[in-house]
């Protein structure tokens, strides 16, 4: 019996032994996959074409978690809204519907779908924030696309991105099978960076195949497939151009005495409701909370506890410097309850400064236009001490996706995806910090589309039903349409919900007690005098502070102090250096340089927020290529 025990003992740690070596076993495309790597070490897709267009997708996924981590599961990002051929009113729809998920290998696989903030994909979140996962587990998430199929003369077609080019994760082992009504008689496979033509295997028959090596961040997969036309329904796309379908009720003349009148009545109760609600709301819950007796921008000492209330906006004191261990951008959305692209824009500059990369102006282009290169540099000796923050470990790696050195004008149309992803995290960021109870985003989605309903759906109703909603009226004595009240009542409520919605992002004590010292600490920016900074520290506390100038909008002011700094110094015969992330033929002054920056950061807002438009012509005409033109995709990672 011993012996038997040491051979089963034996066999066990073998088995060990080979699953640890799987962890570092070199991945399709010779990518190596180390044990603390969050990557997914398999990807499987199979797509099954319905006759009416739609596309059932079930994704197969081996996810391995990096070792130490706090990860509850996967996410992922699927793109349901493209750009129309080039027409800036006009985007395509691919309707999602039937999302599901499970775990072969036992991890949570709880479902959550949300509405991602590029406003052209939803999140699909699988785990529980409650619990927490680790080492290598296997999702299968499900779900419905509608309108996927492009439908042409000669054939129908399928030109999908099975990996976005949004993705910022690692993919090895990645396949895909189409099935659809018809055999796929043609199947073509594109992988890389945006734009590019490498091919990789596709396989056409009754089971399309596809596969492709490693697909690393910042890199995508594209797949086509031909089936007949004939075995297609209507394959007419999903366009919204701002109007309405037709389809819908028609308001009769039965009872129109009786819903004339309650029309009336409920078109002037509904924005005295509205008005009455959302004012109490506001009062009660959209205040900020604050601690009670103590100065603003103070919290409770270690073992006190201090009532907390909700009241206006406090008188804050000047503050030396910014709020402990509080990034610019985290001040900036804070302050405004927004995470924008000034406060992304101002945390690069805050990077650079702390050493992470250099910012040299440049001119690019024919025109000799004005540019920003950013090249990534070593990491501080010291960043194990103050290690970067998920959003910026993000919003560098979307930069330097390209290479170690790129122009802030080669990321536009293809930075957007990180941009989003990045105001997520910074989101994420203050309210896991208790800064808000629950992230300001979502609580202005959750209002502004309760309130844009209770607006759009009266305008359109008036747009299609306007007759019979005059008629609505004529049986009463009512000098106002009743139809019209309505519908004016319910668009007026709608409007109140929307402004005062806005107004319910509220922040807690500590929120309240951070936002105190941020406001204190940009008067002292504002107001801060020359004679108070000594010349050999100037340099180095203008470089950190001016991203929180930045972000405040008062960089000139915060320059202007600097230069008579400046002045002073020149005149006892000492040079005031330029910063050392700061790359340029002429350093020129402290002025010069805040305003190159507020220009950067400008320039930087409209790059981030670019995009290129989607296509519903066919990837065979066009030679194929991952170029982003094919429909739906998905990317995604760990959360």
């Amino acid at each position: 019996m011993r012996g038997s025990a040491v051979r089963r003992l034996g066999a066990g740690a073998a088995l060990g032994l080979l699953a640890a070596l799987a962890l570092l076993w070199p991945g399709a495309g010779g990518a190596w996959a180390a044990a603390d790597d969050d990557l997914a070490t398999r990807f499987h897709v199979d797509l099954t074409v319905n006759r009416d267009g739609s596309v059932d997708v079930a994704e197969d996924i081996t996810w391995h978690f990096p070792a130490g981590g706090q990860r509850h599961g996967i996410e992922r990002y699927v793109v349901v809204r493209t750009g129309w051929q080039g027409q800036e009113e006009t985007y395509r729809e691919y309707p999602i519907s039937h999302v599901s998920a499970s775990s072969p290998s036992g991890a949570p696989a709880d479902v959550s779908v949300t509405d991602a903030s590029d406003g052209a994909s939803v999140r699909i979140r699988v785990g529980r924030p409650d619990q927490t996962v680790s080492g290598t587990q296997q999702y299968v998430v499900r779900y419905h696309l509608g309108s996927l199929v492009n439908g042409f003369q000669d054939h129908a077609e399928l030109y999908y991105n099975l990996v976005a080019a949004s993705n910022e994760n690692r993919y090895q082992d990645v396949s895909a099978t189409v099935t659809g009504p018809g055999p796929v008689d043609r199947a073509q496979c594109f992988y890389g960076e945006q734009g590019s033509t490498a091919r990789c295997s596709g396989t056409a028959g009754t089971t399309a195949r596809f596969e492709a090596p490693a697909v690393l961040p910042r890199q995508g997969m594209s797949i086509l497939a031909s089936l007949p036309v004939g075995a297609f329904g209507s394959l007419a796309p999903v366009l919204h151009e701002g109007q309405v379908s037709q389809d819908g009720g028609i308001v009769t003349t039965q009872g129109s005495r009786a819903l004339g009148t309650l029309a009336l009545g409920t078109g002037i109760t509904l924005p005295l409701l509205a008005a009455a609600l959302m004012g109490t709301l506001v009062y009660t819950r959209g205040r900020d909370e604050q601690y009670a007796g103590l100065t603003p921008g103070l919290r409770p000492g270690s073992g006190e506890r201090a009532r907390v209330v909700r009241a206006g906006s406090p008188v804050v004191a000047v503050q030396f410097t910014p709020p402990p261990g509080v990034t610019p951008g985290l001040v900036g959305t804070v302050v405004d309850e927004t995470a924008n692209t000034v406060d992304v824009a101002a945390t690069l500059v805050d990077l650079a400064a702390r050493g992470y990369l250099t910012i040299e102006e440049v001119q690019s282009g024919i025109l000799r236009t004005r540019d920003w290169r950013l090249t990534q540099a070593s990491p501080p000796a010291d960043r194990t001490s103050t290690p970067l923050l998920p959003y910026e470990q993000a919003l560098l790696a979307g930069v330097f996706a390209p290479g170690p050195s790129v122009a802030l004008s080669e990321l536009k149309n293809r930075f957007r995806p990180t941009l989003s992803r990045v105001q997520s995290l910074m989101y994420d960021e203050v309210t896991l910090r208790g800064w808000f109870r629950r992230s300001p985003q979502a609580q202005r989605g959750a209002w502004t589309a309760l309130g844009g309903a209770l607006v759009a759906v009266p305008v359109f109703l008036g747009v299609w039903l306007g007759g019979p909603l005059n008629r609505l009226g004529s049986v009463t004595a009512s000098p106002v349409p009743p139809g019209l009240a309505l519908l004016a009542g319910t668009a007026l409520a709608g409007a109140i919900v929307l402004v005062l919605g806005r107004r319910m992002a509220a922040r807690t004590a500590e929120g309240s007690a951070v936002l105190a010292q941020a406001q204190g600490f940009r008067q002292y920016l504002v107001t801060a005098e020359a004679a108070q900074i000594r010349w050999e520290e100037a340099q180095d506390i203008f470089s950190r502070y001016l991203p929180y100038a930045i972000v405040f909008g008062v960089a000139s002011q915060w320059a202007a102090t600097f230069e008579k700094v400046a002045e002073a110094a020149a005149a006892a015969g000492h040079v005031l250096t330029p910063p050392l992330w700061y790359v340029g033929g002429d350093f020129g002054s402290f002025g010069g340089l805040a305003s190159g920056m507020e220009s950067f950061a400008t320039t930087a807002g409209g790059t981030f927020t670019s995009t290129p438009g989607g296509s519903g012509t066919s990837g065979f005409s066009g030679g194929g290529g991952f170029s982003g033109g094919g429909g739906g995709g998905s990317s995604g990672g760990s959360w």
